[in-house]
């Protein structure tokens, strides 16, 4: 929960790069559901199914989750064809959802 909580306080700054902003964003909110999954007793190895999960761990709605499965799908794509499409609206939209995750996840821990 660290890590997502530092991520997220660093993609705020305005002073950097779009793309670096939704690379720490998309990184928060997977530490938080990451977290939210490994306290419920389970691991995963594939990134995915960490946002997928969502519904179990935290009680998310898939309509809540599919902004996050949307970010996942950029991010391979930024990391295995080097391609990255995104807008300002996108990047605080995912800055939201990524602080309601971990604010979710800090939720559960404290259960």
């Amino acid at each position: 929960m660290r890590s997502a909580a530092v991520r997220l306080k660093d993609a705020r700054q305005p002073i950097l790069s779009l793309e670096s902003r939704f690379d720490l964003a998309y990184n928060a909110a997977h530490a938080a559901a990451l977290s939210a999954l490994r306290v419920h007793g389970y691991r995963s190895e594939n990134r995915y199914l960490v946002f997928q999960c969502l519904e179990h761990t935290v009680g998310y709605t898939p309509q809540q989750w599919l902004l996050l499965d949307q970010a996942h799908k950029k991010r391979n794509l930024a990391e295995y064809e080097g391609d990255l499409d995104v807008t300002q609206g996108f990047v605080e939209e995912l800055i939201d959802s990524a602080a309601a995750l971990i604010t979710a996840a800090q939720a559960l821990q404290a259960a």
